[in-house]
């Protein structure tokens, strides 16, 4: 990441402000970085400056032709249809290396996982806090009575089985396991199938091992993909076929779950997730060193990444800010992946928190931050995230991980149309209405000659 300088000249802007509808930006001009290598520059722009075209490009997300990646992806959908657990193990060799005794695994036979005792009690803390969270979003069933003699009555039953997606290509992450595992436990699934990618020797990550039992995972399948997907989509002799599948994953992994959704595998699916994204918003009182770690959580997730830095008036320390980016940068075992995502991400310079707020709400992150003094004053105003409970300059977006929410959240700009999932997820509702006999035919006959 090179220089962010701030513009010599103020940040003024149009009179045309409102919160989340009209903003003030006006003619365009991108902030020229100096210094900066081309894998970490991150291409600078000033909010009051922008026309409405140029916030149009701005908060455009780099499109994926999907068209070669299903080309590539059906032939594996197809072939795990027809050959079931073989064409598994024939793709984890071919993609993983690793050759599979067993696709699937029943949880209950495993071994508990070594791991140690200081990792235990924060997965268990983890576990605590994120069911704690799920268990409240439980809804009651609820009855109404919208006329005399007629009751509409909402229940909800859970979904009897669940696919759960943990990637693991590139990065253990046991904390997906815990939140989306947790939600179908809480729910009552009575089959709950985890795929995650198999370690070189064909084990399971034990993390991941120690996450799915403690949460109620029935089955492990052992393997990524494509091919992961299509398994539970389909089911095969040791992998139970589900109803409805859940997670995060690569273009690949996405595009099997498109695919799937609209086949006779007649699999729901929660999303398809885009690449990752993060928009944090710092003030002067901002820790440069909290505001590069969380730059970089979400920029280490792949090239493809999407990293955006606003900053809110005067006086925030740039050049810090830039160091302290480089040096975790540098010290990251990803730091390839976090610095080509930051290549293609870039810092704006609002005037005041009210600009840097109105440009979030039409950018639509995935994951927003607000690192900035008195943040919680501005949660009203928040309009469009993924997620954004992480206000003030000691709430790192990493610990939210582990603390309560739900794992998958929308990106692309899906935030306007796909909300981020929760337990309801799980819980499939039936809207119900008994009418007594004595109403019944007269209800009828109204409701037929109203209806023609």
């Amino acid at each position: 990441m090179g220089s962010l300088r701030a513009p010599p000249a103020p940040l003024v802007g149009s009179a045309r402000v409102l919160f989340g509808s009209e903003l003030r930006f006006a003619s365009a001009r991108v902030l020229k970085t100096r210094g900066l290598t081309p894998s970490s520059a991150m291409k600078s722009y000033r909010l009051s400056e922008l026309s409405d075209a140029d916030l149009s490009g701005l908060k455009a997300r780099p499109r994926i032709d999907f068209s070669s990646i299903f080309g590539t992806v059906n032939p594996i959908v197809e072939d795990v249809r027809v050959r079931g657990d073989a064409a598994v193990k024939d793709y984890t060799e071919k993609f993983d290396k690793v050759t599979l005794d067993d696709v699937v695994v029943l949880v209950s036979d495993l071994p508990d996982a070594e791991l140690d005792p200081a990792v235990k009690e924060a997965f268990d803390v983890a576990y605590d806090n994120i069911y704690a969270f799920h268990v409240s979003q439980k809804l009651p069933e609820k009855t109404v009575e919208n006329m005399k003699g007629v009751r509409c009555k909402r229940i909800t039953r859970c979904i009897g089985s669940v696919g759960l997606y943990v990637p693991g290509g590139t990065a253990v992450l046991p904390s997906t396991a815990l939140m989306l595992s947790v939600p179908a436990q809480i729910a009552g699934c009575k089959t709950i199938v985890l795929a995650t990618p198999p370690s070189h020797d064909g084990s399971i990550c034990k993390e991941v091992l120690y996450c799915a039992k403690k949460a109620g995972v029935t089955h492990i399948l052992k393997a990524g993909g494509a091919q992961a997907i299509s398994a539970m989509a389909w089911g095969t002799a040791s992998c139970p076929k589900v109803e409805k599948i859940f997670g995060p994953g690569n273009q690949y992994v996405t595009a099997a779950k498109m695919i799937l959704q609209n086949s006779e595998a007649m699999v729901s699916i929660d999303m398809p997730a885009g690449p990752s994204e993060v928009l944090v918003i710092a003030d002067k009182y901002a820790n440069p060193v909290h505001v590069a770690a969380d730059l970089l959580s979400q920029a280490e997730h792949g090239p493809d990444s999407q990293v955006v830095l606003v900053i809110a008036g005067d006086g925030v320390d740039l050049d810090a800010i830039e160091a302290e980016v480089s040096k975790q940068c540098n010290a990251l075992p990803r730091g390839e992946f976090a610095s080509k995502a930051l290549s293609h991400s870039f810092t704006v310079f609002a005037k005041d928190m009210i600009e840097a707020i109105s440009f979030s709400n039409v950018y639509a992150p995935e994951h927003l931050i607000i690192n900035v003094k008195d943040a919680e004053q501005w949660e009203e105003f928040i309009e469009n995230a993924g997620r954004f409970s992480f206000l003030g300059p000691m709430d790192p977006r990493e610990r939210g991980r582990l603390c309560e929410w739900n794992k998958p959240c929308p990106s692309n700009l899906r935030i306007c149309e796909d909300v981020q999932w929760c337990i309801t997820e799980f819980f499939p509702q039936i809207h119900y209405r008994p009418i007594p006999n004595s109403g019944r035919a007269e209800k009828a006959g109204s409701v037929r000659r109203k209806d023609g």
